[in-house]
């Protein structure tokens, strides 16, 4: 049985144990952003002893100190601001034996021209620190996502996105997309060290856990179901009512991670692009009673003669009641910016019908898929088992 799915219908994954001897790394791995919500997969999966490559030894990199979240990891913690060009020299440079990247990060600026450029910086900051000091750095994992598609918030409107399901050979769009200039900047790179491999992996809207992540729906959602409980307030759904009814696919953070070590290790997914989400589809109005149960709301859904109303002003003033809702129920100390991404679920619920389509993938050998029903529910769990929310 593959380990992709062993973990697609939920088989136990195997833990490393303390008196389990130690093993000769065959792979070492270098995920940047590591406590991000595709980062903190990887940090779990890749030390596991089933992990194609392995073994595996594992550093993980990220901005600010570890969590504690993140700590029960086997991954050697390293703190580092990758757009501080120094700094990733000094703490990335000694890293002499890392012989995969994964690239798992991305900043955000006020447009998307400034996203380019800032992201731009932090990708050439890693390889410039990585690639001339890794003799046996043999791939490179980029992730990206559906914007690939669909142009930036901002381009909406102005810019035709294309037609869902996306195929990985449709033409970029007009304007500026910091996902393009961070493929430019990949292949750019890889060119000039000679049997260096890269992939790219695009992925839909994702179901993870990371408290620290800018794009963390679940969470995002989790805290906004918390605080509707704790006023006593029906769940209303905070999009339109194409978002609330319309055909979605997801992409489970492990199955991306899933993808991502497939892709490093495999000859045939070199220098390609993927789409990866969870292979099957949904409609919010189905997951949104799911979301509703597990936090025992009985009044829930959408609303069809209201005008649509958006979380990020909702939500404005609320920091107090979050603090009532951590202290009542011990909770981990959080504010509630940091936990809740109110601009992207508004942005996501403004779409409609947005989902690759997985063939190429499954063409080159990579089978794996999550239920996304399951999916959604895991990572609620999750987030409920790390008390970020009651």
């Amino acid at each position: 049985m593959s380990w992709w799915w062993a973990g697609a219908v939920g088989a136990a994954k195997k833990k490393l144990v303390e008196d389990e001897p130690p093993r000769t790394p065959l792979s070492v791995g270098l995920v940047i952003g590591v406590t991000g919500i595709v980062g903190n997969s990887l940090a779990e999966i890749l030390p596991l002893s089933d992990t194609p490559g392995g073994p595996w030894k594992v550093y993980g990199v990220a901005r600010r100190p570890r969590p504690d979240w993140n700590a029960d990891h086997p991954v050697h913690y390293v703190q580092c601001d990758v757009s501080d060009a120094a700094d990733a020299m000094a703490k990335l440079s000694p890293l002499t034996d890392v012989t995969h990247l994964f690239y798992v990060t991305w900043t955000s600026r006020a447009t998307e021209a400034d996203n380019c450029d800032a992201n731009a910086a932090m990708l050439r900051n890693v390889l410039a620190a990585v690639v001339p000091h890794a003799p046996n750095l043999r791939h490179i994992c980029l992730q990206t996502g559906a914007k690939h598609y669909l142009g930036p918030e901002e381009s909406w409107g102005r810019i035709k996105p294309h037609d869902a399901p996306f195929t990985e050979d449709l033409p970029r769009l007009s304007g500026p997309n910091f996902y393009y200039t961070l493929e430019d900047v990949l292949i750019e790179e890889v060119e000039k060290k000679e049997e260096l491999t890269w992939s790219v992996h695009r992925a839909d809207v994702i179901f993870g856990f990371s408290p620290y992540s800018l794009m963390n729906i679940v969470g995002s959602l989790c805290v906004y179901a918390a605080i509707c409980k704790h006023e006593g307030v029906p769940l209303r759904f905070p999009g339109t009512k194409e978002a609330w009814s319309c055909l979605w696919a997801a992409s489970d953070a492990d199955l991306i991670a899933e993808q991502q070590i497939w892709a490093a290790v495999d000859p045939y997914a070199r220098n390609e692009a993927f789409n990866i989400n969870n292979a099957d589809v949904f409609r919010w109005k189905q997951f949104w009673k799911v979301l509703a149960e597990n936090f025992g709301i009985e009044e829930f859904g959408f609303e069809e003669s209201g005008e649509r109303f958006k979380l990020e002003e909702l939500m404005k003033g609320k920091s107090g009641v979050w603090e009532e809702i951590v202290k009542e129920n011990q909770l981990l100390p959080t504010k509630l910016d940091e936990v809740a991404a109110w601009w992207f679920v508004d942005a996501v619920f403004t779409g409609e019908c947005m989902f690759g389509c997985m063939n190429k993938s499954k063409e080159h050998g990579f089978v794996g898929f999550r239920n996304s029903r399951n999916s959604f529910v895991t990572w609620i769990d999750k987030v409920k088992a790390y008390k970020i929310v009651p």
